[in-house]
C-alpha cells in the first residue's frame, strides 16, 4: 500500500499534461500512485497517458466510457485508490519538488491527522509566480493539530480540494464524494474541514496553479450552468442539517456562500447578461430559505453588495457597482493630472 494516492482528472489539456504528471514521478518520495483519469478527453491525452503508464508502473490510468466531468472523475480515481492519504491534482496544475516528502514528514510528526493543508501559488503565463494571498494563514502561529474552532480562519482560504492531503480512511468515515456540476469543490471542502477532528497545516507552496492566457477555465465562461452553486450549497447546508453538533458553523458558512455567490455574479464573463436577473432571483429565494437567526450583514461596501444580491436588488446592486467604477476611474484620472 503507498502513502499516497495522488489522482488526476484530464480533460483537454494535452499542452500541459506532461508537465503535470512530471511533477508528480519527479517527487524525491517515491511512496506514491499516480492514477490518471481520463475523462473521454477528446484530444491525444489518452494515448499520451498510456505512452506513460508503460514507461512508469506507478501510473494507472483508467479511459472512462463517456465524458463525466470534473469531480466525477476524481470519484472515479477515488474508487481504486489504494495510498494512505489522497492528493488530488488538476492536469494543468503541478506539483511543487519535494512537496509529498515534506507532506509524509509532517504527517509522520503529527501522527497522521485527518487532513494536512498547504498553500499554492498562482503560475502566469507570462512567468510570473505569486504565491496566494493566505500565505499569512499558514504562518500564523498556534497548535501543531487542531480542528476548525482551533483555527478558524482556515474557512478564509479559497475552497479547493487540491491543496490537501485526505487520509483515505477519513474520506471513506464521512462518505465524501463530488458532485456533477460547476463549483464541486465546494460541497466537498467545507464538510471535510468541518468533520475533521485533527487538522495540521504544511507552510510550503505544494501546488503551482496555472492562470493561462486566455480560455482554459471553465469558470469564466459566461453560461447558465454558474446556477450549479446554489445546488452546490443546498449539499453543504444539507450536510450540517444531519450534523447537529456542527451547527455553530452554520452563520459562518452563510457568510461565506454569500461571498461566493457575489463572486459568482460580480466576475465578468460567468452569468449571461440575459440570465442576470433570474440569478438574482434565485439568489433571493436561495438565502431567504438558509438565512440563519440573527444574520447581520458584514461591514463595507462588500457587505453591502452581498446584502443587496441576497435580497435580489438587482437594480440597486448594478447602480452600486457602477458609482464604484465610476469612483475608481476618477481616481486614476485625477492621480494622472497630478
Amino acid at each position: 500500500m503507498p502513502r499516497f494516492s495522488v489522482i488526476v482528472p484530464v480533460y483537454q489539456v494535452e499542452e500541459y499534461l506532461t508537465e503535470c504528471l512530471d511533477s508528480v514521478l519527479g517527487q524525491s518520495c517515491p511512496d506514491f500512485e499516480l492514477i490518471a483519469v481520463d475523462d473521454r478527453s477528446p484530444d491525444g491525452c489518452g494515448a499520451l497517458l498510456d505512452r506513460a503508464a508503460a514507461r512508469d508502473e506507478r501510473i494507472r490510468v483508467l479511459h472512462l466510457a463517456a465524458n463525466v466531468g470534473l469531480g466525477r472523475a476524481r470519484n472515479a480515481g477515488l474508487e481504486v485508490a489504494t495510498g494512505d492519504y489522497v492528493i488530488f491534482l488538476d492536469s494543468d496544475d503541478t506539483l511543487t519538488p519535494g512537496l509529498l516528502q515534506a507532506v509524509a514528514e509532517r504527517l509522520k510528526a503529527t501522527a497522521d491527522p485527518d487532513l494536512l493543508v498547504y498553500d499554492y501559488a498562482r503560475s502566469h503565463w507570462d512567468g510570473r509566480v505569486v504565491r496566494s494571498a493566505s500565505a499569512p494563514v499558514f504562518a500564523r502561529p498556534g497548535p501543531e493539530v487542531f480542528d476548525l474552532d482551533g483555527r478558524p480562519d482556515l474557512l478564509d482560504l479559497l475552497m479547493v480540494v487540491w491543496n490537501k492531503a485526505y487520509r483515505r480512511g477519513y474520506l471513506a468515515e464521512q462518505g465524501l464524494t463530488f458532485p456533477a456540476g460547476y463549483y464541486e469543490d465546494t460541497p466537498w471542502t467545507f464538510p471535510a474541514l468541518l468533520a475533521a477532528g485533527r487538522i495540521t497545516l504544511l507552510d510550503l507552496v505544494g501546488v503551482h496553479y496555472r492562470q493561462r492566457r486566455e480560455g482554459g477555465n471553465i469558470l469564466a465562461t459566461a453560461t447558465r450552468r454558474h446556477f450549479d452553486v446554489f445546488d452546490q450549497y443546498d449539499r453543504v447546508f444539507a450536510f450540517l442539517d444531519g450534523r447537529p453538533d456542527l451547527d455553530r458553523w452554520r452563520p459562518v458558512i452563510y457568510g461565506r456562500m454569500l461571498d461566493h455567490l457575489d463572486t459568482v455574479v460580480s466576475r465578468p464573463g460567468r452569468i449571461p447578461p440575459g440570465d442576470r436577473r433570474e440569478y438574482f432571483r434565485r439568489a433571493a429565494g436561495h438565502c431567504a430559505r438558509l438565512r440563519p437567526a440573527g444574520h447581520r450583514r458584514a461591514p463595507g461596501v462588500a457587505g453591502l453588495r452581498a446584502e443587496l444580491l441576497s435580497h435580489g436588488r438587482f437594480l440597486t446592486y448594478h447602480g452600486l457597482r457602477v458609482a464604484a467604477r465610476g469612483r475608481t476611474a476618477l481616481g486614476r484620472l485625477t492621480r494622472g493630472r497630478g
